[in-house]
C-alpha cells in the first residue's frame, strides 16, 4: 500500500509516493514536482529505520514515563513564569515542524504563557525575506508561482545554488530552457557553482555585492526610461527616494566590471518577463533585508510583478518555513500574518483563542534568545526538532548558552544530537512518515504530510506533546484537540477572524473541512477564500497591504567593499545532505558523494598556505577552530573560502564550521550573517593520516575524525599531529569490536601501517595509516567489509583488474563513480546524455549533470579557438 505525502527537505515541497517497505517515488500529480525527486528525496526510504531513534522520554539521561516527563516540564515552566515572569521562558522551534505543531506551540507561548519568546530556525534562512516583503508590500507575501519560472524569458538567480539546494526547481528551469532556447539565465553568486553551468551569464560579485548590483540596475532603469510610470504612479510610494539612493551607490562595490554590469542591465531592462529568484546568499547577510528590498525595488519600478513569468521569488530552505510564517512561528509575528504591535490584531487573536493573556511586544529572535540564555535571563527553554548547538553561528557558544539554562527540554526523533546531549529532558517525537499534518512550500502551496509508518516506541507527534504540556499547565480546554485536522480547522477559522483586517493570508474556505476531507486534501495554493475563487499571483493590479494600498520602494545603501586580513568564509549546503544530517546521514548512498567536512579554497591560496593534495586546513575565529579537508578549486575567488554546514560533533568533533562563524545579524530581520565571516586559515600540520572501514559504528579518535555511513557499515577519515603510540590499540578504540584476529602489514621506514580484523572468518574492519594522506581505494575497502575476502585483498587497498575501482561518487542517485565516468568518456561518451546512457549518471534527479559536463573534453571548435 502506498501513501501520497510530501518530502521533508527543502521548501520546494515535492509530492512523494511512499510505502512502508521504504519504496519512494515522486508523485506525478503533485504540482510542485510532477514526479521529479532530488537525490535526497529519492533516498528517503533509506532514512526511516529506527537506528539511533529516541523511543522513550528521558529525564537526566534515564528513561522515564510520559506522565513524569510532561509533569516535570509543565512544573518547571510554570515555576519559572511565576518566579521570573513569562519572558523568562522560551521556545526555539523549527521549519521541520508541521503547521499544526507550529500553531499550537505559538498559541501556547503567545496566548497562554503571554510571551513572544518563540522563534524558529527559519530565522536562519528567510527572516530577511519576511522583513523585506513587509517593508515593500505591507505583508509577508510571495507574489508568484513556480509556473513563472517556466514562463519567464529571463531568470536571475541571486545567491542561490539552485542545482544543489533546490534541484527539482533547477530541473524545471533547465527543461524550460531546453524547450525555449531563447530563455536566458543569469547567476549572481561569489562562487561558481553547479547552478552556474545553466547560466548564460555569471556575475561573480564580491561578498555582499548584491545591493550595488541592483541599485545600479534601478539607476540604469530610471536613466534609460524603463520605468513603468503608470504602475508606479498608481501603486507605488517612495520611488524618488529609492532611485536617489540607488544613484548614490558605487557599482564598483559589486566587484564587477562596468562592461559585465552593462550587459546584465541591458538584458534585464530589455526583457519584460523577468523572475528574480533569491535565496540564502541574499538572506544570510548583515544587510539581507536591504538586499531583498533592492531586488523588490527593481520589480516595483517596472511593474514586473504578479503577472505570468515575472516577479521577485524567495525560495525557502525548509519544508515548512512558510507554514511557520503563516502561524506566527517567528518572535515578531502573530498568527495568520497579523502583527504583534497592532492592538486590534492582538485583541482579535486573544478573543478568538479565549486566552487569559497575550504577548504585547515582539520576543527574542534566535541570536538574542541564545544570548539571553548565556546571560542567565532564560530559566526554562524548550527546543523542538532542531539542532542549534550545531546550526547557529558561534555554535560552541550556543552550546554553552543552552547548558547555562537551569532547565532545558529537547523534542527530537534522535537520541543523540549536539543539542540533545545538553538537555535535562528529552521527549521522543514522531518523525516523517509517522505523523500527519500540513506544510506550505515556497509558492504558498499547502500540502499534506501523511503517515505511512507506525509511530515507534513511545514517540508522540509534536502537536500532542505540546498540548499535553499545555494541559498540565492548566490550559486543558484550549488545547483539547483530538487530531491535527481539528487544529487545522481552528487555524482556518482564525483566518476568517483575521479577514476583517484585509490581510493577504486567507484559508477561510477550508474552515469546514471534515476529518475525511482533511485526510484526502489535495495540494492547494492560498489564498483559499470562502466566497470567491482564489488567485495564483499577487500585486499585478497593486492592492498592496500598507494602509494606503500602495507598495513602498525602500532606499537602500550598498555596503563599501572591505579589504581586511584573513579569509572571507561562506557557508552553505551540499547536494546530498540536509541540515545537520540526522536524517540524510543515515543513507550510505548520500554520504558517498561528500563523506567528510571540507573547505573550498582557491589554488593560489592553497599554494600560499603550503597545502599539498588532500591535506587539512585549520580555520579559526574568535578562539574557536574547525579542521576541514582542503579542496583547492577556482570555483571560489582568491581570499574566499566555502565550507558546508552539515557536520556536527557527532560525526566530526573538529568539523562543525559554525563554531568559527562569528555573530553578526541584520538589524531589521535579526537574521544572522552565515556567509560573511572573517577567519584565519593555515595548514593543519598533520604527521599521521588514517582511513578506517568497519561493520560497526566507529568512535571519535584524534584531532581530526570524520565518520560516515557506508553500504557495509561505517568509515572514518583520521588525522593527528602525532601518530598513535600503538596502532593496534588505536584500532581497537576506533572499532570497539572485541575478539577476532588482527592481521598487520607494516613499513616502519615509510611509516605505513595496515590492519585488518576478522571475526569468525568475516572481515569486520580495516585501517590504513601513513604520514601523508592515505592513498587507498575507499570504495574497494568499504566493499570488502562483511565479506570473506582474502587478507591480501583486504590489506592491498586497491581494486583488482576484475573489479575496477568506481572512484569517488559523482551521481548519488545511481551510485556512479568518477572512474566509471572517466572510463565512459574514454570509450566515446561525448555528451552528458551519452554519459547517462552509458552509466545511468544524471538520469534521475539531474543534480549531478553539471559535474558530468565538467568531465567532458571541450568541443573541437573551442580547442581550435584557443
Amino acid at each position: 500500500m502506498s501513501t501520497c505525502t510530501t518530502c521533508p527537505y527543502c521548501g520546494v515541497g515535492c509530492g512523494v509516493i511512499a510505502s512502508a517497505d521504504g519504496t519512494i517515488k515522486g508523485d506525478p500529480d503533485h504540482p510542485a514536482n510532477y514526479g521529479r525527486l532530488c537525490s535526497k528525496g529519492a533516498a528517503l526510504g533509506e532514512t526511516i529505520d529506527l537506528d539511533g531513534r529516541l523511543l522513550a522520554p528521558r529525564i537526566g539521561g534515564q528513561n522515564a514515563e510520559w506522565d513524569s516527563a510532561i509533569n516535570l516540564v509543565a512544573h518547571r515552566f510554570t515555576d519559572a513564569i511565576r518566579d521570573y515572569g513569562p519572558d523568562s521562558v522560551a521556545f526555539y522551534v523549527s521549519g521541520q515542524l508541521l503547521t499544526e505543531d507550529y500553531y499550537v506551540a505559538n498559541k501556547l507561548m503567545k496566548g497562554f504563557i503571554g510571551s513572544a519568546n518563540i522563534d524558529t530556525n527559519s530565522r536562519l534562512c528567510m527572516a530577511s525575506s519576511v522583513a523585506g516583503h513587509k517593508r515593500a508590500f505591507g505583508t509577508d507575501t510571495v507574489p508568484g508561482t513556480y509556473e513563472d519560472l517556466e514562463e519567464a524569458d529571463l531568470i536571475v538567480l541571486v545567491g542561490s545554488n539552485l542545482a544543489w539546494c533546490h534541484p527539482v526547481l533547477h530541473q524545471r528551469i533547465a527543461a524550460a530552457k531546453a524547450a525555449r532556447p531563447g530563455m536566458r539565465v543569469v547567476n549572481i553568486d561569489p562562487r561558481r557553482t553547479a547552478t552556474t553551468e545553466l547560466a548564460d551569464l555569471h556575475l561573480q560579485i564580491a561578498p555582499d555585492g548584491d545591493i550595488a548590483v541592483f541599485n545600479g540596475l534601478l539607476a540604469h532603469l530610471a536613466a534609460e526610461g524603463h520605468i513603468d510610470t503608470a504602475y508606479v504612479d498608481a501603486h507605488v510610494g517612495g520611488f524618488s527616494a529609492a532611485v536617489a539612493a540607488a544613484e548614490c551607490s558605487d557599482p564598483r562595490n559589486s566587484g564587477l566590471s562596468t562592461e559585465i554590469l552593462r550587459q546584465f542591465y541591458d538584458l534585464w531592462a530589455g526583457t519584460e518577463k523577468v523572475v528574480t529568484v533569491y535565496s540564502q546568499g541574499v538572506n544570510q547577510s548583515a544587510c539581507g533585508t536591504d538586499k531583498v528590498n533592492a531586488i523588490l525595488n527593481c520589480h516595483l519600478a517596472t511593474g514586473r510583478i504578479g503577472r505570468p513569468g515575472m516577479g521577485p521569488f524567495s525560495i525557502t530552505g525548509q519544508p515548512n518555513a512558510m507554514g511557520g510564517r503563516e502561524v506566527g512561528g517567528l518572535a515578531n509575528m502573530l498568527a495568520n500574518h497579523l502583527d504583534i504591535e497592532n492592538a486590534d490584531h492582538r485583541a482579535t487573536v486573544q478573543g478568538f483563542w479565549g486566552s487569559p493573556t497575550l504577548c504585547t511586544k515582539p520576543g527574542l529572535k534566535a541570536v538574542d534568545l541564545f544570548q539571553a540564555c548565556a546571560d542567565g535571563k532564560i530559566q526554562a527553554l524548550w527546543i523542538m526538532s532542531t539542532n542549534p548547538a550545531a546550526s547557529m553561528p558561534d555554535a560552541a557558544g550556543v552550546a554553552q548558552a543552552i547548558a547555562n539554562v537551569p532547565f532545558s527540554v529537547v523534542s527530537d526523533i534522535m537520541a543523540r544530537t549536539d543539542t540533545g546531549d545538553l538537555a535535562d529532558v528529552l521527549l521522543p517525537a514522531a518523525g516523517w512518515g509517522e505523523k500527519d499534518g500540513t506544510v506550505t512550500n515556497s509558492e504558498r502551496r499547502i500540502s499534506r504530510q501523511r503517515a505511512f509508518l507506525p509511530v515507534p516506541g513511545q514517540a508522540r507527534p509534536d502537536w500532542r506533546i505540546i498540548c499535553d504540556v499545555a494541559r498540565a499547565m492548566g490550559h486543558a480546554t484550549a488545547f483539547d484537540y483530538d487530531s491535527p485536522a481539528a487544529i487545522f480547522r481552528e487555524y482556518a477559522a482564525l483566518s476568517v477572524a483575521a479577514q476583517s483586517f484585509g490581510r493577504d493570508f486567507d484559508i477561510s474556505g477550508l474552515t469546514d473541512l471534515t476529518d475525511e476531507g482533511y485526510a484526502h486534501m489535495n495540494p492547494v495554493q492560498w489564498p483559499v477564500p470562502a466566497r470567491q475563487k482564489g488567485r495564483a499571483r499577487f500585486f499585478a493590479d497593486g492592492a498592496f497591504y500598507h494602509p494606503d494600498g500602495r507598495a513602498r520602494m525602500v532606499p537602500v545603501a550598498a555596503p563599501m567593499a572591505q579589504v581586511t586580513a584573513g579569509f572571507h568564509l561562506n557557508t552553505g549546503r551540499i547536494r546530498d545532505q540536509w541540515h545537520t544530517m540526522t536524517r540524510t546521514g543515515k543513507s550510505a548512498r548520500l554520504g558517498a558523494h561528500m563523506a567528510e567536512p571540507y573547505v573550498e579554497i582557491h589554488p593560489q591560496d592553497a599554494k600560499t598556505l603550503g597545502l599539498g593534495p588532500a591535506e587539512l586546513v585549520e580555520v579559526t575565529a574568535g578562539g574557536e577552530r574547525s579542521i576541514l579537508r582542503a579542496l583547492p578549486t577556482d570555483r571560489v575567488a582568491k581570499g574566499a573560502l566555502f565550507a558546508p554546514m552539515h557536520w556536527t560533533r557527532q560525526r566530526s568533533a573538529a568539523g562543525p564550521v559554525n563554531s568559527v562563524v562569528r555573530v553578526q545579524v541584520d538589524p531589521v530581520s535579526g537574521q544572522p550573517a552565515l556567509k560573511s565571516g572573517r577567519v584565519s586559515a593555515k595548514r593543519f600540520d598533520a604527521a599521521w593520516y588514517g582511513f578506517v572501514a568497519a561493520t560497526d559504528p566507529l568512535q571519535q579518535f584524534g584531532a581530526y575524525c570524520a565518520i560516515a555511513r557506508t553500504a557495509t557499515g561505517w568509515q572514518a577519515e583520521l588525522a593527528d599531529k602525532q601518530p598513535p603510540a600503538d596502532a593496534r590499540a588505536a584500532f581497537n578504540v576506533l572499532t570497539s569490536i572485541h575478539g577476532g584476529d588482527i592481521s598487520e602489514m607494516r613499513d616502519d621506514g615509510a611509516g605505513l601501517v595496515r590492519l585488518a580484523l576478522r571475526v569468525d572468518g568475516i572481515l569486520r574492519a580495516v585501517m590504513f595509516s601513513a604520514p601523508r594522506p592515505v592513498a587507498v581505494s575507499r570504495p574497494h575497502a568499504v566493499a570488502l567489509i562483511g565479506t570473506r575476502a582474502p587478507m591480501l585483498d583486504a590489506l592491498s587497498g586497491r581494486a583488482s583488474a576484475s573489479a575496477p575501482d568506481p572512484g569517488a561518487t559523482v551521481c548519488a542517485c545511481m551510485g556512479v563513480g568518477l572512474n566509471d565516468l572517466r572510463r565512459a568518456v574514454a570509450a566515446g561518451a561525448d555528451s552528458v546524455d551519452a554519459l547517462g546512457a552509458a552509466t545511468g549518471a544524471g538520469t534521475n534527479c539531474g543534480a549531478c549533470r553539471p559535474d558530468l559536463a565538467g568531465l567532458l573534453p571541450p568541443p573541437t571548435d573551442a580547442i581550435a579557438a584557443e
